[in-house]
């Protein structure tokens, strides 16, 4: 019987009672802890040696950090040779699945991008680097609360690499263009990525369409293009959030405190709520 069977209980604790999603390389199931009596997700891995390694680095870093806007890991362990790890279960949404609902307005686009800023600050001083901020690793839960998810592709400064020098790695419609070039990569490139996703939370399309090489190589030839209906003070920061050098771009700690909005902002303006249809398809 495979480990990711639904109803399967792992090491007479954890039931799983259902899919969440699916990965390349794992799949994440909503479980059940019998022994706490409380819902849990619960990531079960099924990869080759790389992928082992960004597997337990991923629940590492996690198990390293602490902030509202991160998972907390509950438990690991191995069943029938196939390793899981227990995590906090976020009832919600991603917020790939909330763009199909219509753009964001320039107060929900500030509150999300203040959230998500604020956890990569704290990630950040941990001398962590995400590697891989986009939509479909973004909660939200019901109450607006915004969580960034898999760090499978993290990487702690000065650390041994998981990846080969100069390898790719990341999603290429957010990557940063040091990314793209296959260099060392920092916190800016998290900036850069967050940057990307804001825009696309306010235009409804991806920045960088296409394929994996043309959507990679397309910002390395122009930047991102901010309309002009974005109010000015957003659209500047964005532009500078996806400067081409990471030297220009702002701390995700100074991100945060210039997208904190007004405590008044929020209740009239739920991230649940979509506000129109984009003006061109998702990619």
């Amino acid at each position: 019987m495979s480990l990711a069977t639904e109803d399967r209980v792992l090491e007479g604790r954890y039931q799983l009672t259902g899919k969440l999603g699916v990965g390349g390389t794992a799949e994440v199931h909503r479980g059940w802890d019998l022994l706490l009596r409380r819902f849990v997700a619960v990531k079960v891995f099924h990869g080759d040696e790389v992928d082992g390694r960004r597997f337990d680095n991923e629940v590492r870093t996690l198990a390293g950090l602490s902030h509202p806007g991160l998972l907390s890991v509950y438990d690991v362990g191995s069943c029938d040779g196939t390793s899981y790890v227990v995590m906090q279960l976020v009832e919600g949404t991603t917020l790939r699945d909330r763009l199909f609902d219509g753009t964001f307005t320039p107060v929900q686009a500030r509150a999300l991008g203040h959230q998500v800023a604020d956890t990569l600050a704290h990630v950040h001083e941990q001398r962590v680097v995400h590697r891989d901020v986009k939509p479909s690793n973004v909660l939200l839960d019901g109450s607006d609360t915004a969580y960034l998810a898999d760090f499978g592709l993290a990487h702690p400064l000065g650390s041994t690499r998981v990846t080969k020098t100069r390898e790719v790695v990341g999603t290429a419609a957010y990557l940063a263009p040091e990314q793209v070039r296959g260099e060392e990569v920092g916190p800016p490139a998290d900036v850069y990525s967050l940057g990307l996703l804001l825009l696309e939370c306010l235009t409804g399309y991806r920045e960088y369409p296409g394929n994996r090489v043309d959507a990679a190589i397309a910002r390395l030839h122009r930047p991102p293009r901010v309309p002009q209906e974005v109010p000015a003070g957003l659209g500047r920061l964005i532009a500078l959030m996806t400067s081409q050098s990471p030297s220009r771009r702002p701390s995700a700690a100074r991100v945060a405190d210039e997208l904190r909005p007004a405590p008044a902002a929020l209740p009239r303006d739920r991230l649940l709520c979509g506000v129109r249809t984009p003006s061109r398809p998702a990619a």
